[in-house]
């Protein structure tokens, strides 16, 4: 009885350990487009932790194919980039070392991208992106 509560409580304990490591190193990061707020989950890699470190920034997005907004940055970022072959409306991701991309719609897609996140409330994102350019500032904290 008392290895079977033993066993419980290191379980936990662990369990809760890298919940609270996890939100510690990987807060949350917001996306503001004109006057909403998104909440962005991000991934836990070496490109999101290269990124962070240039926040707060804003960028000027531009419009491509009627589904995405992106961005050059000036600087490269870390990149295992993947082949998703589906992009979902919320992702945000990385092209190429330095291009910053936020999808606002969903397709299928024979690029390769770098995970950084994902918008947890789709609401009203296509519609505030809207046509053509759009400034976007990605924040650390609200």
């Amino acid at each position: 009885m008392k290895k079977s509560i033993y066993l419980v409580f290191i379980l936990t304990t662990c369990l809760l350990s890298k919940s609270l490591f996890s939100q510690a190193n990987y807060p949350q990061m917001h996306v503001v487009i004109k006057t909403r707020t998104f909440q962005v989950e991000l991934e836990a890699n070496a490109t999101v932790d290269a990124l962070k470190s240039l926040l707060p920034m804003k960028l000027q997005m531009e419009d491509l194919n009627a589904n995405e907004k992106f961005c050059y940055l000036n600087k490269a970022l870390p990149t295992s980039s993947v082949h998703p072959q589906k992009i979902h409306a919320g992702d945000i991701m990385l092209y190429g070392n330095n291009c910053i991309v936020i999808f606002y719609k969903t397709f299928t897609t024979s690029y390769a991208y770098t995970k950084i996140g994902r918008v947890k409330n789709l609401e009203g994102l296509e519609v505030i992106l809207g046509k053509g350019d759009v400034d976007v500032k990605f924040i650390d904290r609200m």
